[in-house]
């Protein structure tokens, strides 16, 4: 199979085209010195060259806060630009994967979401991901995750040893919950998912509610590190606020993927314990 693979160089990317290159697939990867994806031209051209057989759109403007004070962009880079990727996969035959969001959700849930939950996005970068959900067809994929850590790129894991190296105590908060996703562990689901040709939503995350607070706790310990220096507090007691509001409840239950027979991620301290001893060395 030919894959064009979106944001190549981000934490998910990178995973995905070693993933889809281990698998035996031609891969063509582009990230955003390569592809302006905002770009419907310079998109339809990309993918007029390259003629893939499924492309995994795996670029995002993923700066929450930053979204919420540039609509205009976020909506360009996460929905027109989704829309003019699956414009150019109809022109090739290709079909298209699409990376998500659980900001799709308002968070207000008292159980886990499942695929088939009503969206009601909240902030900025929630409704525009959205928009790029809205525009695939049926033949496309779309794939949620949440609280993505992994070895490339920033994310929580980094920031978290970094703070513990700085400082006695670390303070997070205790009433926003999901399932931490690690990227290698995602990018392998979402290729099994594509070589299976797989369609419609999916959740695709590792398995272990947990708070970001109780999350800050298990990345300490399993850097051999006290989790008692992470301090707890209320999202409302956040000085300064997020300008971006955070879904309350983010657990992304994988329901989908249990239904396809499909074996479900570890549970996220396994991963962790992967990531927290490769970052050491």
């Amino acid at each position: 199979m030919k894959v064009l693979v979106t944001g190549a160089a981000g934490q998910l990317g990178t995973e995905l085209v070693s993933v889809f290159e281990r698998g035996g697939h031609e891969v063509v990867g582009t990230t955003h010195a390569t592809l302006d994806i905002s770009q419907p031209t310079a998109v339809a051209e990309c993918v007029a060259a390259v003629k893939p057989n499924f492309i995994v759109h795996a670029a995002a403007w993923t700066a929450v806060d930053a979204c919420e004070s540039d609509a205009e962009k976020a909506f360009a880079v996460n929905g027109t630009a989704t829309a003019s990727l699956v414009s150019a996969a109809e022109k090739v035959g290709a079909r298209v994967a699409y990376v998500s969001t659980d900001y799709v959700f308002d968070g207000s849930k008292k159980s886990a979401y499942v695929e088939t939950d009503a969206v009601n996005p909240q902030s900025v970068y929630g409704a525009s991901k959205l928009a790029g959900e809205q525009a695939l067809r049926d033949i496309d994929l779309t794939v949620r995750i949440s609280w993505v850590c992994g070895f490339h790129g920033a994310n929580m894991v980094k920031t978290i040893l970094r703070i513990a190296a700085a400082q006695p105590e670390l303070t997070f908060v205790n009433d926003q919950v999901g399932h931490p996703t690690f990227a290698d562990d995602a990018a392998g689901m979402i290729a099994t998912l594509v070589e299976h040709e797989q369609q419609g939503i999916f959740h695709v995350t590792n398995q272990g509610a947990v708070s970001w607070h109780g999350f800050a706790q298990e990345v300490l310990r399993a850097a051999g590190l006290d989790p008692s220096r992470v301090l707890p507090v209320a999202t409302a007691d956040l000085q300064p606020p997020r300008p971006a509001p955070r879904p309350a409840n983010s657990i992304l239950e994988n329901a989908a993927l249990a239904q396809a027979g499909f074996t479900l991620l570890d549970d996220f301290r396994i991963p962790l314990a992967r990531l927290v001893q490769r970052l050491a060395n």
